[in-house]
């Protein structure tokens, strides 16, 4: 995701400005710990700090990404830089004893040393103890970098001997900037930002083909109610439910109806810049002309009701009937 310091204030402008900080007056702590939800970034950020660390022409802060160091940061085999991760579902107590076992040979490269284990609450008992030695007396030059998703189900005596920095959940237009920066057409960017604050989730989602699919299905449904409004029971019938064939779909159909409408909103209150589905602006204006302010409301509430209908275990066949009995009226 990450692939500066200045990018990385876009998106975690509090983490960038501390590290940042910490490598231009050389008072890195040793030892971290990263935590926040899935897709926030910790990762990045650690290789990140690994290249600020070690790199060769270092700028400021910025590493240069291109010197030997920072090259072998990137491609994951710099001699000195060492990634713990769970062995199947757990960090055992070996794997900290190997990795203490590295740290007590000097340096390959340099006399720095760094590593990053991910999914740190997921050591056992002995590996945390085996690791709370090591952080009790650290060398000079190592940092050690935890990463976790769930602090919470750490050891307090680890977690007092890291400098803790949260990661917040991602912006949708963070989210969508990565994506347009990863080549993902806009339109799909800016739908896909609103349904995930995961990264990762949301390049994914971007590349699949049902999800492209669907919303095409979405926009059609959309044209229905507003020109042919008799013909949206049949299309629920032949073409939505063979698509948005299970919940987890019913549900990502019924969220991609939603924004349509949301966007209708956005233009009668004359936020085109919030419009989602850009690629179809004009039929949403021309259609805002048509109806009031108040009818989109009752539409946007009759989804979100749809929504909770859903889980309480409605058939949905007949639900997306009823839906679009509503929707079509006004």
């Amino acid at each position: 995701m990450t692939k500066s310091w200045s990018e990385l204030g876009s998106y975690q402008p509090r983490v960038m400005k501390l590290l940042a900080n910490s490598i231009q007056k050389d008072r890195l702590a040793h030892a971290y710990l990263f935590e926040g939800k899935k897709g926030t970034g910790k990762r990045e950020v650690g290789i990140l700090l690994a290249k600020s660390f070690f790199c060769e022409n270092l700028e400021n802060f910025e590493p240069c990404q291109m010197c030997k160091n920072c090259k072998r940061i990137q491609s994951g085999n710099h001699p000195d830089v060492h990634l713990v991760e769970p062995d199947g579902l757990s960090i055992k107590k070996g794997q900290i004893q190997a990795l203490q076992e590295e740290f007590s040979k000097s340096g390959v490269e340099s006399s720095k040393k760094l590593y990053m284990i991910n999914h740190a609450d997921k050591m056992t008992v002995n590996a945390a103890n085996s690791l709370l030695k090591f952080l009790e007396e650290p060398n000079a030059n190592t940092i050690a970098i935890l990463i976790t998703e769930q602090y919470h189900k750490m050891l307090n005596t680890i977690l007092s001997r890291c400098q803790l920095l949260s990661f917040h959940p991602l912006q949708p237009i963070a989210i969508q900037q990565t994506l347009i920066n990863s080549n993902v057409a806009s339109h799909i960017a800016s739908l896909v930002a609103q349904l995930t604050n995961d990264t990762e989730a949301a390049l994914e989602l971007s590349k699949d083909d049902w999800f492209a699919q669907a919303r095409l299905k979405v926009i059609k449904l959309y044209e229905i109610l507003t020109t042919r409004k008799g013909q949206a029971p049949l299309y629920i019938h032949t073409e939505w439910m063979g698509h948005f064939n299970d919940k987890e779909k019913q549900e990502t159909g019924l969220d991609l109806l939603l924004y349509i409408y949301k966007d209708v909103l956005s233009v009668q209150l004359g936020k085109d810049e919030h419009v989602i589905y850009q690629d179809i602006i004009q039929q949403l204006k021309h259609h805002a002309l048509q109806i009031t302010q108040r009818s989109v409301t009752e539409k946007v509430t009759s989804i979100l009701e749809a929504k909770k209908r859903l889980h309480a275990n409605v058939n949905p066949q007949l639900l997306m009937e009823q839906l679009v009995l509503t929707l079509q009226e006004g």
